[in-house]
């Protein structure tokens, strides 16, 4: 575990992606949604409204952002599958986690949302070719083109990065 609450995990994602390397992150994708209920299970409504770490999002947030930041991957893949190197939509997801639906609406809403995402993700990163995963978008906010296998891999790393957000400030806490 990392010490920068920032990053528990780290930013280690150079992997390449290789068959092996994608059936770990697919297998993160997949584990994911209850990997998230596991760490959120029991939670207040005092804790899930504690920040992560100062001057970060609270629980509630990140739940919601992770609901927000899969659909939105699940969406670029569906584009570059369906089109040639498509320019995505970035967003703006620090306005995101401020809005009335992330401040309003349980958590089990957002859990609902990824349960049923990750199992349609699932099921479309294992119906992929090693071709598929070449297959690129545009990301004007980056301004560079990705392929779905760096996609997999930091999405992979992303489901770990914000359940670790929450596993860790509850291991500080002793909730």
């Amino acid at each position: 575990m990392n010490n920068d609450l920032r990053y528990p995990i780290g930013l280690e994602v150079e992997d390449t992606p290789n068959n092996d390397n994608r059936r770990i992150w697919m297998d993160n994708i997949k584990k994911h949604p209850a990997r998230l209920q596991d760490a959120v299970a029991d939670l207040s409504n005092e804790q899930l409204a504690t920040p992560y770490r100062p001057e970060g999002w609270t629980i509630n947030q990140v739940v919601h952002h992770v609901a927000d930041s899969h659909m939105n991957s699940f969406i670029r893949f569906k584009l570059a599958l369906t089109e040639n190197e498509p320019a995505i939509r970035p967003y703006e997801e620090t306005l995101w986690a401020e809005t009335t639906d992330v401040s309003d609406v349980p958590i089990s809403a957002s859990l609902s949302i990824i349960e049923g995402l990750h199992s349609r993700w699932t099921a479309l990163l294992e119906s992929m070719s090693p071709e598929q995963y070449d297959r690129t978008f545009y990301h004007p906010g980056l301004q560079k083109s990705l392929t779905l296998g760096e996609c997999l891999r930091l999405y992979s790393w992303h489901s770990l990065h914000h359940t670790a957000h929450i596993t860790s400030l509850r291991e500080r806490m002793n909730w």
